[in-house]
């Protein structure tokens, strides 16, 4: 039983680890003529598909709970997965990997302002805290006194993320708790997918893919690889580790390992792409990921509610 909680750490990392190579591998494709579009329809299509066979496994013939949930399934798809990873993948196109993902990470807090003007849910003061602290760092992250800068494209992309993901955990959160999140995240996906590739039929969003080779970790190497990383590797088995972790963690607990995912998306991004935040951008990072951090601790220190388990898919199953 004491190797429990280690192994649920374990594939809660993994499962960071996994998700945050995502940005790495997108942009190998983007910097081969790829739309961002594009990789988002490879990315979450074949993903579906490969978890639609569990998920129709975990779901057990309960074709009501399914019914009950298609506009909850449907809103998530184009939201927190559509919406979200476009915007994300659209972002890398501007800004380095670890960049673009700390401002969607800013997601959390707009979940804060959202529920406290909506809702009326006063955050109390370590919400507050962190709320300020991830603002100061949004602030070192822009750099805005450094001689480069930033590109304000690619930062209206990253907050365009940040509200696909924040409406993400909103809706994610709202799930009835009897939908497998399995079946959550591949019904997601597989709408977000559909939606992008009619959508692209028509013109209005470019499906520009190329089937050479592409340079990846300083590598020439077939555009299967990417794909295959993008849909296998950063969704495939980062879903179901941050499943099977949050199954032996809890999903508040998990979720806050899962903030990891900031830090190993820089790393990856270095090892892959040479790629590194200047020393201001770095501190910025550090204050945002500390915010979101204060954001969740206040959260755990919350009665767990009754219908918590209502929460997997968005803790246990990050859609980006």
């Amino acid at each position: 039983m004491q190797q429990r909680p280690a192994a649920g750490a374990g594939l809660a990392l993994l499962s960071a680890v996994t998700f945050a190579t995502s940005g790495s591998f997108a942009r190998s494709l983007i910097e081969a003529g790829w739309s961002a579009e594009a990789a988002v329809v490879a990315r979450v299509g074949i993903a579906a598909l490969v978890l639609a066979i569990p998920a129709l496994l975990t779901l057990r013939g309960r074709w009501d709970v399914l019914r009950r949930n298609t506009s909850a399934i449907g809103m998530f798809g184009l939201l927190g997965v559509a919406l979200a990873q476009v915007c994300f993948f659209n972002a890398v196109r501007y800004l380095p990997v670890g960049i673009a993902l700390l401002l969607e990470y800013l997601g959390i807090i707009l979940v804060v302002a959202w529920m406290w003007l909506l809702h009326g849910q006063r955050p109390r003061r370590l919400t507050v805290a962190g709320s300020v602290a991830a603002l100061a760092g949004l602030a070192f992250v822009l750099d805005l006194t450094g001689t480069e800068g930033v590109d304000p494209v690619g930062v209206l992309w990253g907050l365009g993320a940040a509200v696909g993901l924040a409406g993400y955990f909103v809706l994610a959160g709202r799930v009835d708790a009897r939908l497998p999140s399995v079946v959550m995240a591949s019904g997601g996906m597989a709408v977000g997918a559909v939606t992008l590739f009619l959508v692209g039929l028509t013109g209005l969003l470019p499906l520009r893919a190329t089937f050479g080779e592409v340079t990846f970790a300083g590598e020439r190497t077939s555009w299967l690889v990417p794909v295959a990383g993008l849909s296998l590797v950063a969704a495939v088995i980062a879903y179901l580790a941050g499943v099977a972790g949050t199954r032996i963690l809890g999903p508040r607990l998990s979720s806050f390992v899962g903030l990891t995912e900031v830090l190993f998306a820089v790393l990856i991004a270095w090892l892959l792409l040479d790629e590194l935040p200047t020393a201001v951008q770095l501190l910025g990072g550090a204050l945002i990921v500390a915010g979101v951090a204060l954001v969740r601790l206040d959260e755990l220190r919350e009665p767990a509610p009754a219908l918590e388990p209502a929460l997997e898919p968005a803790l246990a199953a990050d859609s980006r």
